[in-house]
């Protein structure tokens, strides 16, 4: 099983709110690898947007995203481009 872990950063105007946290999970469900976020000491399912959310975090903010599982590389790849992009809102 793989594992990949990659720092991202939030760009977008708004940060990781509820409509950003729905479209990083409606993503992420799409595979079947764990997905964990991490900011300082709080580590969440990165497939819940509750948890995401209860991050806080605003633009500028740094995430690890740890991903474990078959589909690792492809989902990794997913969450990445979806930072980059601004979750589609800007």
């Amino acid at each position: 099983m793989q594992t990949i872990e990659r720092e991202l950063t939030v760009l977008n105007r708004f940060g990781l709110h509820a409509r950003s946290a729905a479209t990083i999970v409606k993503e992420l469900n799409k595979y079947k690898s764990k997905v964990i976020l991490k900011k300082g000491d709080a580590i969440v399912d990165g497939k819940s947007i509750l948890d995401i959310i209860t991050l806080n975090c605003p633009k500028g903010s740094r995430i690890v995203a740890e991903i474990t599982g078959e589909d690792a590389a492809d989902a990794m790849k997913a969450l990445t481009e979806l930072f980059a992009n601004r979750f589609g809102e800007e």
